[in-house]
């Protein structure tokens, strides 16, 4: 059975309070309930771990390889500004779909440019809780 990470950045422990009108008002446990029933009905298997530490994030995606065939990740506020985050994709050899429950090329100016977006397969934003559930389903397609 093929095993895909799903990892939620930081702040992403507060969906459903914070910013709904942004990100929605479902919870981050009804999200990943959303993600795992998806999985199941495809037949693979998800962990899902959330972290506000970018070397807790750096750490969990260099441990992936050979425990995971994909990577689903919103990197959050560290799609802006984490070098190290882009490097650990990088050098796992993973396919990686970054997913962004806004649309960050209709935000402020700073939340438009991915430092991800180079070392993932592809991103997937703007579509609320479907990016995450898009993202899956792009996942599971580059593992077939």
């Amino acid at each position: 059975m093929k095993k895909i990470l799903i990892i939620h950045g930081p702040n992403l422990n507060l969906l459903g309070k914070r910013e709904p009108e942004v990100y929605g008002s479902l919870s981050l446990d009804e999200i990943n309930g959303r993600i795992k029933a998806l999985a199941e009905s495809k037949k693979v298997s998800v962990d899902i771990v959330q972290s506000n530490s970018e070397g807790e994030i750096v750490s969990i995606i260099g441990s992936s390889p050979g425990k995971y065939d994909a990577i689903v990740i919103n990197p959050a506020a560290y799609t802006h500004t984490s070098v190290a985050i882009r490097d650990a994709i990088s050098s796992t050899g993973l396919p990686t779909v970054e997913v962004h429950i806004s649309n960050i090329y209709k935000r402020e100016e700073f939340r438009r440019k991915s430092l991800i977006a180079g070392a993932a397969t592809g991103q997937i934003s703007g579509f609320g809780i479907n990016s995450y559930l898009l993202g899956l389903l792009a996942a599971i397609d580059l593992v077939k």
